[in-house]
């Protein structure tokens, strides 16, 4: 919370958040996602690098996925989650 604090002092117009959850208790991860929803909500555009794709599609109107470097999956959270492929490859659904 404190990276992101200081990131926004200096008003930016693009944010980059790498890894926002990681080796963070889970209740703070949802309060750093909490507060990332709002600063969205401000205008500013945020890029988030995010291992956990469940709560990055939660926050995001747009993602990439990547396989071995390549993109391999983009789309609306919506069009991911309804690619049978995706659900398998990154949730872990067998459906």
């Amino acid at each position: 919370m404190l990276a992101i604090a200081r990131a926004l002092m200096g008003k930016p117009k693009f944010l980059m958040l790498d890894e926002p959850s990681m080796g963070i208790a889970p209740a703070l991860v949802e309060k750093i996602y909490e507060t990332i929803l709002e600063i969205n909500k401000t205008g500013l555009t945020l890029m988030i690098v995010e291992q956990n794709a469940n709560i990055a599609l939660e926050v995001c109107d747009y993602a990439y996925t990547m396989t071995n470097g390549i993109i391999s999956n983009k789309g609306t959270p919506k069009q991911l989650l309804g690619d049978k492929d995706f659900l398998n490859a990154f949730l872990g659904n067998k459906k």
